[in-house]
């Protein structure tokens, strides 16, 4: 039986991903240059040494100046994420899983500040009993430990547990850790190749929470 369910944050939750690859490839082009969305998506839902802005130095064979950038990127994803909303059906699936009376946690390979902040901002963070991010374990996703954490935090089995991933490596993660999984892709990930997960779907609209644990239980 899913007593629980386990939410990633960044791409699942808030569509940060999109909005920080548009920004990069605004910047990249402004350089005469490309960041190929293939490329991007590699690095969705875990942690990489990779910097757009050395990327582009192999590009276009000369110094930058990675602070300016960096600057540059801030303000401009800030701008576009600012007035962003919760992609659609979360809310309804928070809703619907408090009325189900399962418990709610939340797993991201992003660090606490950076969740807390954007929870907040879209008045969302009360709904989790448990958050876990990468202040929290020594690996981050593909690695198991973001779900088997929030599954004790939140007093379950593993296979009580019911993830919704955006990213191959975050169902990647939840799948290494004995749970189910059901993907719900973005425009930056939807082009991946995931494991063997127990459903995919469009959007959280596409079909009510209560639906879909009772199609999962069949």
């Amino acid at each position: 039986m899913i007593k629980g369910v386990i939410f990633d944050f960044d791409g699942l939750i808030l569509d940060t991903e999109l909005h920080e690859y548009e920004v990069l490839q605004e910047i990249f082009q402004e350089h005469e240059c490309d960041l190929p969305l293939s490329k991007w998506a590699e690095l969705v839902g875990t942690k990489s040494d990779f910097d757009p802005f050395v990327f582009m130095e192999g590009q276009l064979n000369r110094q930058l100046d990675h602070e300016a950038l960096r600057k540059l990127r801030t303000e401009r994803f800030d701008q576009r994420i600012a007035s962003e909303r919760a992609r659609p059906g979360v809310e309804a699936y928070l809703a619907s899983a408090k009325a189900l009376g399962l418990k709610v946690g939340l797993a991201s390979s992003s660090d606490s500040k950076w969740i807390s902040t954007h929870l907040g901002n879209l008045g969302l963070l009360e709904h989790f009993e448990c958050i876990r991010t990468a202040d929290d374990v020594e690996n981050v996703k593909p690695d198991p430990a973001l779900y088997l954490q929030a599954a004790e935090c939140l007093g379950l089995k593993p296979e009580e547990c019911l993830v919704f991933e955006d990213s191959a490596n975050g169902a990647l993660a939840a799948k290494r850790a004995g749970m189910r999984c059901v993907i719900i892709p973005n425009q930056v990930t939807s082009g991946l190749s995931f494991c063997e997960v127990d459903h995919r779907l469009a959007s959280m609209e596409e079909m009510s929470l209560d639906e879909l644990i009772r199609f999962l239980h069949k």
